[in-house]
């Protein structure tokens, strides 16, 4: 099988470092890719790893390179050529796509659109007010009250959401965004669950939780995740099963009912509140930083299972396998991100850094005359798996300490309080 992974962050340097393990992959092209991938090593004899360059933002270029490769199956990683509708001319040319139509992207390019599938489908979920103007948002915060959640209806990398107590921050967000949602604040601990799901059978991952904001003890502001661990040793008995029977089947079924039917990877934010599961968001596509913590973790083939979902044939997947133990992965992003972060700092220490459980995904990285470099908010993804949370945890924050980026930022928190046993549902 050779499969085209296009987009250049740290789940695609995953989803290929992953799809190279499955046997019956023989090549894997990343478009454009980054220099991890482009470092990659190949599982199998006769398997090669190649990044091409190309315009993800021209569908004509990447089915043109899809089609001179031959690719079986094309994975689209990132949010934004999925809204932006490339699965549907790779379609058109017959070509094998893991990612939704542009139409059923929808459900995370537009907010308001995913709580209209949510009401239509029952779907448990927080009330929301869409508004247009700044008296309409203004309304609506002061309904709710603090704490605010003001969520920019459209794709804002992972920080279009702020969740304050400031009532000034909320209107200045609120302010800034040309459709805004204004939500009830949900409590409890949040759940991120991926499905595999060809638009009618739907298979879902482990439960992972990912840190959004910035410093420990979730504090500072919001970003595109800083860390994420797998599996959850405090989620309820059947939490799986019933965030699959309540929320992603359910789901589903409403795209299809549309005609919008939705293939790919469909992502729950959730939080288990005080008056049961409510849905936070729904994403389009693998997340990030979750993606490389759960797929070290993944026994199941990968290019098997992915093309199976674009084929409409995963059916034949009873369900998935995982190894035994937990993943911890570590974000360490670059001086003065999320505000503005800095570019052009050298990366050393990676060499010391992976080996054996421990593998470091790169997101904004680029070379500059042979060197490793910043070129991005979050930097790299440093991911390690152990027989418990407390041994991935020592093996990712040993490896992120070899780690040397001038003015470079992580937390040291991650998974610390599942560890401990302090999180109740």
């Amino acid at each position: 099988m050779k499969v085209l992974v296009i987009g250049t962050g740290g789940r695609e340097h995953a989803l290929v470092w992953a799809l190279a393990q499955d046997a019956d992959v023989v090549e894997v092209v990343a478009a454009p890719g980054n220099p991890g991938i482009a470092a990659l090593h190949p599982a199998h004899d006769g398997q090669t790893i190649v990044c091409r360059p190309v315009d993800v933002a021209d569908h004509d270029a990447v089915v043109a390179l899809a089609t001179e490769i031959g690719a079986d199956l094309v994975v689209v990683g990132p949010e934004a050529p999925l809204v932006a509708g490339l699965a549907d001319p790779l379609r058109a040319a017959g070509i094998a796509v893991f990612g939704p139509s542009k139409d059923a992207a929808q459900i995370e390019g537009s907010k308001a659109f995913a709580k209209d599938v949510m009401a239509a489908a029952s779907v448990p979920t927080g009330r929301a007010y869409v508004c247009t103007t700044p008296e309409q948002a203004a309304e609506a915060i002061d309904a709710f009250g603090p704490p605010y959640v003001v969520k920019d209806d459209g794709l804002a990398a992972g920080k279009g959401v702020v969740v304050t107590s400031d009532r000034d921050e909320a209107l200045a967000h609120a302010a800034g965004c040309e459709q805004v949602l204004i939500e009830e604040f949900l409590d409890g601990p949040e759940v991120s669950l991926f499905a595999i799901t060809d638009g009618t059978t739907v298979l879902p991952m482990q439960p992972a939780q990912d840190f959004k904001r910035l410093g420990d003890n979730d504090e500072g502001p919001n970003t595109g995740g800083m860390g994420a661990y797998t599996p959850l040793p405090w989620a309820p008995e059947g939490l799986v099963a019933e965030i699959t029977d309540k929320v992603l089947q359910p789901t589903v079924d409403e795209m299809r009912r549309r005609g919008t039917p939705f293939s790919g990877l469909l992502y729950a934010g959730l939080a288990l509140t005080s008056r049961g599961l409510r849905v936070i968001e729904f994403n389009c596509r693998f997340g990030d930083p979750e993606t490389q913590a759960l797929l070290p973790m993944l026994k199941t083939p990968l290019g098997g299972l992915l093309l199976a979902a674009a084929t409409g044939k995963l059916g034949d997947y009873d369900k998935l396998s995982w190894q035994n133990g937990s993943a911890v992965a570590v974000v360490v992003a670059a001086k003065k991100y999320p505000a503005s972060p800095r570019s052009g700092d050298a990366i050393a220490g990676l060499d010391q850094a992976e080996g054996g459980d421990v593998r470091v995904f790169h997101a904004g990285t680029a070379l500059a005359d042979e060197e490793l470099v910043t070129a991005g908010g979050r930097v790299l993804a440093v991911s390690a798996t152990g027989k418990d949370l407390d041994e991935a945890r020592q093996r990712a924050y040993a490896a992120v300490g070899q780690i040397r980026i001038k003015g470079s930022q992580h937390r040291t928190d991650i998974a610390l309080k599942a560890a401990r046993g302090e999180i109740t549902v």
